[in-house]
């Protein structure tokens, strides 16, 4: 089948009216840029447009609820900004589920996070909300020379409210410090203003809002540390009451 034969077939199954299925094809094809395979055999398409060919059928009837499965999956990064601007304008009048384990695409499209870990649900947050549970959550990154290293590293734990220092990497003559906050304080103005005192002078200075990979690692494992010592606990309480 082709692209176009596709969603015709689509919208005989959903018994679509003349106007309706009109309304619906036009939209789909324009939405997804579809228009240059409209008539080339699906097989022969790549990955990123057999995805686009997936997600034209599942819009083209207008639902109210819209699931997806690691939508942008196989996308290079215009087609994955594409979908993602297609997402957003539908969400105003749909309600749009995804499954993913693309934290960069919980991030960039999702208003409301739900972890879900052995069956359980563990985290139900805006994404935003998360990355707050982050180690990294208002952490400040520098880049400093090997020659201020060591005098960096040695003003940075002398900041009030600072928690640790940690040398992450070396690169081209620049080394990369993470400094850690006391329960994700603000730091980077104590930082910059140390900084400036101790006449430090730096490649790069920013600020890390939280990473999403780090909070589902924590809370994902976490509960599986659980299950397993659940297990553990159940197979001695078995073992005693044999012996019993």
């Amino acid at each position: 089948m082709t692209p176009f034969s596709l969603l015709n077939f689509v919208s005989d199954i959903r018994k679509l009216s003349r106007e309706e299925r009109k309304h619906g094809m036009e939209h789909a094809i324009e939405s997804l840029h579809l228009q240059r395979v409209l008539h080339q055999p699906i097989e022969t398409l790549s990955k990123g447009y057999k995805r686009r060919v997936g997600l034209a059928q599942a819009i083209i009837h207008e639902p109210d609820v819209l699931v997806l499965d690691e939508p942008t999956d196989g996308l290079d990064p215009n087609q994955k900004h594409e979908v993602r601007e297609l997402l957003e304008r539908m969400a105003s009048s749909k309600a749009i589920i995804i499954s993913t384990h693309i934290l960069e695409e919980v991030d960039a499209v999702c208003s409301r996070a739900i972890i879900i870990s052995q069956g359980k649900l563990v985290a139900d947050q805006k994404p935003s909300e998360l990355e707050m549970r982050s180690l990294y959550h208002n952490a400040v990154g520098i880049r400093v020379s090997y020659e201020n290293l060591e005098q960096c590293i040695r003003v940075m734990n002398q900041i009030n409210g600072v928690r640790s220092v940690e040398h992450i990497s070396q690169s081209s003559q620049l080394n990369h410090l993470i400094v850690f906050p006391i329960s994700g304080a603000d730091i980077l103005t104590k930082v910059s203003s140390a900084l400036d005192e101790n006449k430090l002078k730096v490649a790069e200075i920013y600020l890390e809002k939280g990473r999403l990979e780090d909070v589902f690692r924590d809370l994902t494992l976490n509960e599986k540390g659980a299950e397993l010592e659940n297990v553990s606990n159940s197979n001695v309480a078995k073992e005693v009451a044999g012996h019993a």
